[in-house]
């Protein structure tokens, strides 16, 4: 199931520069095109009132994302190097288009943040306490008619809401995240919504410029970045919506390079630092160990090398936090995940492909056996000169036994997606935009659209895989 390393860069021949521009205008237009239409999606004030027509406008983004990518084929290989970074770039900027219309999460970010600044724990309060009155704001915290929308919510004091979510209970980011935070508002403490989204910006084109670099590093085709690059979730949750998924995503994609060059100590380092940013790139830690289980012995000191950096590093990022904070830094967490229904399958449709098949208190034992043994896969059969590979392999199939409903969990998805090459894992990253938004468009069927979301991802993942292990053995049956 985890494809073998394999050489995609092709060796173009010599070009002319009128042919090699018949060549790459079309993925130019279509590049064009897609920014036009995220714009028009950013600015789409639709997933409260109009689901059903802002999912048109997501369908619109990610064919003509696919089209892009498929084009680019055609584009001569020392091209694609530049049209990757420059197409990265303007369909990151088309986030900043519009304020966040899909998440209130970063106005939360804002306020730890400003919390930070003022020299208090954000682990400490939660907003509606009233130690904190004296950092409300009317952005942050609106008066009056500015009160009304399905965006705000109530906390008790009279005439007045917030914009975050969850204004009573504690945050749940991790200090890296917290860190990131107050490094924002430093930057810029009196203004909004914008340094988020432009730090959001900044760090998706990052990514994939680490991306762009770890592919060249291998002989392979940098083309694949554009799978990340291009992507409509990148500038849709990463950028407008300013997720800091995109922290993580760096950190992770920067570990997992350095540890497929035996940079073991130092990749464990930056995916701790990605733990630290979002928890989430804790599921790549089987994907850096791929292989240490095979053979007779395990390889328990090259393991050592991974985890005990990146535990280290979780650790040494959480003590200063420790030693400040009255309450416990782990926040909501745990009230998260249970607020989620990850430990009640029929709570917020959790373990949807599972419960068709079993009683809903199986599902979350199944899925907790079924991921260690894609894990244990990894460990023993797993390549450990591409790390990503059983990375995603583990978070793919996380995904669709836990079927998540928020689209942004699946960044990091689509950034170990540019690395491995298998496109077909990003029906995954469809599949949380279908539940995040077209859902709430039909009522009624719900649970059936998420369900029927991530069953349709699961059967492309699997044909995908299929159709790759039959071209894989008539290859080997040519030699």
């Amino acid at each position: 199931m985890i494809a073998p390393r394999t050489d995609t860069t092709s060796a173009a021949p010599p070009t002319s520069a009128p042919g090699a521009l018949r060549r790459t205008a079309p993925t130019a237009v279509l590049l064009a095109a897609l920014a036009a239409v995220l714009v028009l999606t950013v600015v789409e004030d639709g997933y409260y009132f109009h689901p059903g027509t802002l999912s048109w406008w997501y369908l619109a983004c990610w064919l003509l994302f696919a089209a892009s990518v498929w084009s680019l084929r055609r584009v001569p290989a020392r091209h694609r190097t530049r049209l990757v970074l420059a197409g990265g770039v303007l369909v990151a900027v088309t986030g900043l288009a519009a304020p966040p219309t899909t998440s209130t999460d970063m106005f939360r970010y804002a306020w730890d943040g400003r919390v930070q600044a003022a020299g208090i724990s954000p682990y400490d309060h939660t907003p509606a306490d009233p130690e904190l009155a004296g950092l409300r704001d009317d952005w942050l915290f609106p008066r009056g008619g500015a009160c009304e929308g399905p965006d705000r919510a109530r906390f008790g004091e009279p005439d007045r809401c917030t914009r975050l979510n969850r204004p009573k209970v504690h945050t749940i980011y991790p200090p890296v995240a917290e860190a990131y935070f107050l490094g924002v508002h430093g930057l810029s403490p009196a203004a909004r919504h914008k340094p988020l989204q432009i730090g959001g910006a900044v760090l998706a084109v990052a990514t994939t410029g680490v991306l762009v670099l770890v592919l060249r590093r291998r002989g392979e085709d940098v083309g694949r970045a554009a799978y990340w690059a291009w992507c409509p979730a990148v500038p849709i949750e990463g950028v407008n919506n300013a997720h800091v998924d995109v922290l993580a995503v760096l950190f992770a994609v920067a570990g997992l390079g350095a540890v497929a060059v035996r940079r073991r100590a130092v990749g464990g380092v930056l995916i701790g630092a990605g733990i630290a940013a979002k928890m989430l790139p804790a599921v790549v830690l089987p994907g850096a160990l791929a292989g240490v289980l095979a053979g007779r012995r395990p390889d328990w000191r090259r393991a050592a090398t991974v985890l005990v950096p990146a535990a280290g590093f979780v650790a040494l990022s959480y003590l200063p936090y420790v030693l400040v904070s009255h309450a416990s830094v782990f926040g909501y967490l745990g009230g998260y995940a249970e607020e989620e229904g990850y430990d009640d399958a029929s709570a917020r449709s959790r373990y949807g492909l599972l419960r068709l098949v079993l009683p809903d208190s199986w599902a979350l034992p199944a899925a907790l056996v079924l991921v260690g043994l894609v894990v244990l896969y990894v460990l023993r059969r797993g390549d450990p000169e591409r790390p990503w590979s059983g990375a995603l392999l583990v978070l793919g199939w996380a995904f669709c036994l836990m079927t998540p409903g928020y689209s942004w969990y699946a960044l990091l998805l689509v950034a170990l997606v540019a690395l491995d090459g298998r496109w077909e894992w990003l029906a995954i990253a469809a599949a949380g935009a279908v539940c995040y938004v077209t859902a709430w468009a039909m009522p009624h069927s719900f649970d059936v659209v998420r369900t029927s979301a991530y069953a349709v991802a699961a059967a492309i993942a699997l044909a995908g895989w299929g159709v790759r292990r039959r071209a894989l053995s008539v290859a080997r049956v040519s030699v």
